[in-house]
């Protein structure tokens, strides 16, 4: 059995990111270790990926002595494990796999480009972060963008190398599970009972936000926008469906005020199931700044809801404007108000979007498609090798 390493920073994006795919990757003959840092998350993506979690001493921020540390806690892993493959997900993870990957001798090296988080920095800390996504690419032997304005924009500004940029089938990390979001799985009565319990009336159009409470998902100007919508139209409500973060990229203190104080506004947390919420919903509205490969729009799709995005890359590929959603530029509060207004009062505009928004996500990101293309890479590397490194005898039993 061929050893995997999936690598990322922390470990909800094990949960997260690439729910399914090591299990099936197991049923195909790869034995594959999961590794990040530590967690709450970390025995649940145990139990949901039935493989075992290594952890490694890696954080979000620039920590030079730290990320030292796991590099060589990483080397020597490798060195004990021999995997054939490390395919890495997220920044951090990124340079310490590939970097440490390649200095142990690993010889399938591969990453996956999720977003940039540098295209919103600027000075030295964007030329740090330019130099790790430089030399993290440069380690690795295959980069898979998800998207293909993503895999654009990497040629053009970070890395022209067309040999080893690659984005898989339609895009994403890891497609989406057409059956499991589907209305059809969901208990109608517990879903009269969620609408009561958030006091949405039966008249009330309610648009949905999903993701983290921060300032590069548009939360300032999805507030704004819908505070002055919801003064032109009393039956408007915004559910914000995710967590709060206020440490890396915080939301103004203003904006928290008016999502505490505006009745029209839900904010419901973190949820481990945003299926209710979504198909209680009439409209998603996602005006974030950046994106690798966004799951939210996908599900939102499979529930027949017309998507609000940003010009992004990613975004802009899952919607096209006028079909199954609308497209507005960034950071444009007037034009994100002008296109919730639009699916609030044109009702052939919306009835014609939410008619083509399943159909759309199925025929171009079901999950099971896409996993047999990854096998597939993985497959085709391993040809590439007379001999791959396998699992130490010694190696423990977890």
């Amino acid at each position: 059995m061929a050893v995997l390493f999936r690598v990322t920073t922390v470990p909800i994006s094990l949960k997260n990111l690439i729910v399914g795919q090591l299990p099936y990757m197991k049923e195909h003959g790869f034995k594959p270790i999961m590794l990040s840092a530590d967690g709450p998350e970390r025995e649940v993506a145990m139990k949901e990926q039935d493989c075992p979690h290594i952890i490694l001493g890696l954080t979000r921020k620039i920590t030079p002595l730290q990320d030292l540390k796991a590099l060589w806690h990483f080397y020597k892993l490798c060195r004990r494990y021999r995997p054939a493959i490390i395919h890495s997900h997220t920044p951090k993870a990124g340079i310490i796999a590939m970097l440490g990957g390649k200095l142990a001798g690993v010889p399938i090296r591969l990453h996956t480009v999720a977003g940039l988080y540098l295209l919103e920095t600027s000075g030295l800390r964007r030329y740090i972060l330019e130099m790790v996504e430089k030399l993290t690419y440069a380690c690795a032997t295959k980069v898979y963008p998800n998207s293909s304005n993503l895999a654009e924009i990497i040629s053009d500004s970070l890395y022209h190398n067309p040999e080893k940029l690659k984005v898989i089938g339609n895009g994403s990390s890891n497609g989406i599970n057409t059956a499991f979001f589907s209305r059809s799985t969901l208990s109608a009565e517990k879903q009269q009972q969620l609408k009561e319990s958030l006091r949405v009336r039966e008249n009330d159009f309610l648009f949905v936000f999903v993701g983290r409470i921060v300032k590069d998902k548009g939360i300032q100007e999805l507030i704004a926008a819908f505070t002055k919508l919801n003064l032109q139209h009393p039956n408007c409500k915004l559910l914000l469906v995710g967590p709060l973060e206020q440490d890396l990229d915080p939301v103004p203190e203003e904006t928290l005020e008016q999502i505490e104080k505006n009745p029209g506004i839900i904010s419901v947390g973190y949820q481990s199931d945003v299926r209710p919420y979504l198909a209680l919903s009439h409209a998603l509205a996602f005006p974030s700044y950046r994106e690798g490969f966004p799951n939210v729009p996908m599900q939102a799709g499979c529930f027949d809801l017309p998507c609000i995005v940003t010009d992004i890359n990613g975004c802009n590929e899952i919607i096209e404007e006028g079909e199954n959603g609308l497209i507005i530029p960034p950071k444009a509060t007037d034009e994100l108000y002008e296109a919730m207004e639009k699916l609030l009062v044109d009702q052939a505009l919306y009835a014609r979007l939410s008619g083509k928004a399943r159909r759309m996500i199925v025929e171009r990101y079901e999950q099971t498609h896409l996993w047999k293309l990854l096998l597939k890479e993985y497959q085709e590397h391993l040809k590439k090798y007379e001999t791959v490194p396998t699992l130490h005898q010694t190696a423990p039993r977890f």
